[in-house]
């Protein structure tokens, strides 16, 4: 049987999925860094795995995470996903997104895109952990504080530090997968 993080449902194929093929790794396309920033703030006191499930209705409701786009939506289009079941219908999540899309869309015009400005944090090369258990894994750490205070600062929501450190597992700047899972690397 193959080994994986304990996380790695093995009863979801979306889980399993998601862990062997896109958790840490190195992740440089803005519009994937911008849908895993939107999908990481709505995940927020909810299970990852409600929100993998809903993964495709997001990408039909945000435009397949058209970064202009979400930032175009009307006020009346945003409310109007509040009736649709295929996302998680928290107003406040729904808003988060066309928030979060004007603020990257910022950074992008600062730094030259969202990749140069998030990568910066870590020279440009993903941090390899070495964890032999879950338990290791800390929910946040001194980087996801720092860019969660910047990412605040700059307007957007729903970026809290543990949710900034789970962004970054996303997203494979940070590579948490336990030593003893077949996504392991043992890179240093």
């Amino acid at each position: 049987m193959t080994q994986r993080c304990s996380w790695a449902k093995e009863s979801n194929p979306l889980y399993v999925e998601y862990h062997d093929t896109e958790w840490g790794v190195p992740t440089h396309d803005d519009q994937m860094l911008f849908e895993m920033i939107v999908l990481e703030g709505c995940q927020a006191g909810l299970s990852w795995e409600t929100i993998l499930n809903k993964r495709e209705g997001y990408r039909k409701a945000f435009y397949s995470f058209d970064v202009q786009k979400v930032a175009n939506m009307s006020d009346e289009e945003l409310e109007s996903l509040r009736n649709n079941p295929d996302i998680v219908r928290n107003r406040l999540k729904i808003n988060m997104a066309r928030k979060n899309a004007l603020v990257f869309i910022g950074i992008q015009k600062e730094f030259g895109s969202f990749n140069d400005y998030i990568w910066a944090y870590v020279d440009h090369k993903p941090i390899i952990n070495h964890w032999e258990r879950m338990d290791q894994v800390p929910a946040s750490t001194p980087l996801s504080d720092k860019i969660s205070k910047d990412l605040k600062k700059r307007g957007m929501s729903f970026v809290g530090s543990t949710i900034i450190y789970a962004y970054l597992q996303s997203c494979g700047l940070v590579n948490d997968h336990i030593t003893s899972c077949c996504c392991y690397h043992g890179r240093s």
